[in-house]
């Protein structure tokens, strides 16, 4: 509880910097100078490929090869954006997700992508 200053007010603030919160029950989040993480040329690449097949996929026949492939897709983007790149396991995952839809990844340009992002990411 505050006291009362020589103005009969009970809170005086003279400057702030940063975070701060007044009252109960607040919570302050402060952010200051964080910066995504970031992402190599070839993750980056990964990264578009990856976006592209999956909107080319959204107009695919369903099925569970499709929709398989279509959750590993987000998760990379998920884990390329959270943590600049997609990890060994993630990537070999992905490669699996890729040959099982294979039918429907072969007929897309953008699935020849994914496919040649992800063989050069393994491979180097």
């Amino acid at each position: 509880m505050a006291t009362a200053d020589e103005r009969g007010n009970g809170i005086h603030i003279g400057s702030v910097q940063g975070a701060f919160a007044i009252g109960d029950h607040n919570t302050v989040t402060h952010n200051e100078g964080v910066t995504a993480p970031a992402v190599d040329p070839a993750q980056e690449e990964l990264l578009r490929a990856v976006r592209e097949l999956r909107d080319d996929l959204g107009r695919a026949v369903p099925g569970p090869q499709v929709a398989a492939l279509t959750v590993e897709l987000t998760d990379t983007e998920t884990e390329i954006t959270g943590s600049g790149a997609a990890g060994p396991g993630r990537l070999a995952r992905l490669r699996t997700a890729l040959a099982d839809a294979g039918a429907v990844v072969g007929m897309l340009s953008s699935g020849a992508a994914v496919v040649h992002a992800v063989a050069a990411l393994v491979s180097g």
